[in-house]
């Protein structure tokens, strides 16, 4: 005995229906009642629903003319309210609820997708409205934009093909993480507005580690130093930051070399973990003392993201140079240019490990090099940011996960 099943077309129908009744019944909530209701609810999204499945059943022709109808109506409905409410929310919603029926016929499940974002997003209506006009600032509004055309315009036309003399990057790739620090420069942002306390601080600190471990370190000192913020709580964001210098490695790798990941993953877990759990034992016996931020500030730190762009190349090449002479020469390079940021020199070796220029040995000697290097100027920076008692915790957590780092090392290699 053959099960129930429904034709394709029978499928379409009953999703149309579905996707009208889904969106008109949020509709029917704010049409109001009396003489001055609202043109369209329930019934009428249901309506035009069908009516964009059928005629697509029927024919393409007869799709263009119910489309055709269904605009016509919401404009003369639009005119006849136009005096009470200028918004054309409900009319364009009957235009979009068609081409939702329409598409219910071919693609159901795409055409509920969209039914319920629809939804979604007619029913957010006042929270959005607030979000717009009351929580969002001009100045975040300018740099999400900036964000926005950076991701979505200009990194596309970037080439993307790779160039000798930037150690096998190429610059769409270069210009990706500059996209990504941006990105979670706003998230940092975001976190402290939304979390406000120290829940802020810490998730700031994080997230701050991703555009520079260094000034993260240097900026949580002098909140220590002038006692704006608890101790505990600066060395939490601190030492939170220094995970995100082993995150962000994760990260280039996916970006850059996809292929030297079996082989950094130990080394990855250990590098992460210690900070980690730190930092949450910071957090946990911290000060709940809120710490807030105006959303007047600068969400988008583009200067910071372009140098880390410049550090990018100027690192790659002095490590490419310097492979050109050995594996000496190799971990001298890569040691000079992670005294300023150790971002650099490690997306140069994954590069070239990447095009199979740099064996996996050299690869993890050159990573825990520029490792070491960068935290011994991040420990020396918090000393001088922060004070004795500052500096000595964030050096120790770092020489602590230096040791654990050299010790997978060797024993991997030997």
């Amino acid at each position: 005995m053959n099960g129930f099943s429904l034709s394709p077309a029978q499928m379409g129908l009953a999703v149309a229906l579905g996707c009208g009744l889904l969106i008109g019944l949020e509709r029917e909530r704010r049409k109001g009642t009396g003489r001055d209701r609202a043109a369209a609810g329930l019934r009428t999204f249901a309506v035009v629903a069908l009516l964009g499945a059928i005629a697509q059943i029927v024919s393409v022709w007869l799709s263009a003319v119910a489309l055709g109808s269904v605009a016509v109506m919401a404009a003369l409905s639009y005119w006849r309210l136009r005096d009470d409410d200028p918004g054309i929310t409900t009319e364009v919603s009957l235009i979009a609820t068609t081409l939702i029926g329409m598409l219910a016929v071919s693609e159901p499940v795409l055409s509920a997708a969209c039914a319920a974002l629809l939804a979604a997003v007619l029913a957010a209506r006042e929270r959005l409205h607030h979000f717009a006009n009351t929580w969002l600032s001009e100045k975040e509004l300018y740099d999400g934009l900036l964000l926005a055309a950076l991701a979505l315009v200009l990194l596309p036309l970037m080439p993307n093909e790779p160039l000798s003399w930037m150690g096998d990057l190429s610059p769409q790739r270069g210009f990706m993480l500059v996209i990504v620090i941006l990105v979670l420069q706003a998230a940092s942002h975001v976190a402290q507005r939304l979390l406000g306390a120290r829940s802020g601080l810490a998730v700031s600190g994080f997230l701050g580690g991703f555009v520079s471990s260094t000034a993260t370190i240097s900026a949580m000192g002098s909140l220590a130093r002038q006692r704006q913020v608890p101790l505990r709580m600066t060395l939490c964001a601190a030492i939170l930051s220094t995970a995100a210098t082993w995150m962000q490695i994760v990260l280039m790798i996916l970006v850059v070399a996809p292929s030297a990941w079996p082989v950094t993953l130990p080394l990855m877990v250990l590098g992460v973990s210690l900070p980690l759990v730190l930092g949450a034992l910071l957090w946990q016996h911290g000060s709940a003392e809120s710490v807030g931020v105006s959303a007047q500030q600068d969400v988008l730190r583009l200067r910071e993201a372009l140098m880390v762009a410049l550090l990018l190349v100027g690192g790659a090449v002095v490590v490419s140079y310097a492979q050109q002479r050995g594996v000496g020469g190799l971990l001298l390079g890569t040691a000079l240019a992670a005294i300023a940021d150790a971002q650099a020199p490690m997306a140069s070796l994954l590069a070239m490990y990447g095009a199979g220029t740099v064996p996996v040995g050299h690869l993890l000697m050159g990573l825990m090099v520029a490792l070491t290097v960068n935290s011994a100027t991040r420990g020396t920076v918090a000393c001088v940011s922060g004070g004795w008692r500052f500096g000595l915790v964030v050096a120790s957590a770092l020489a602590l996960n230096m040791l654990m780092g050299w010790a997978w090392v060797v024993w991997t290699l030997a």
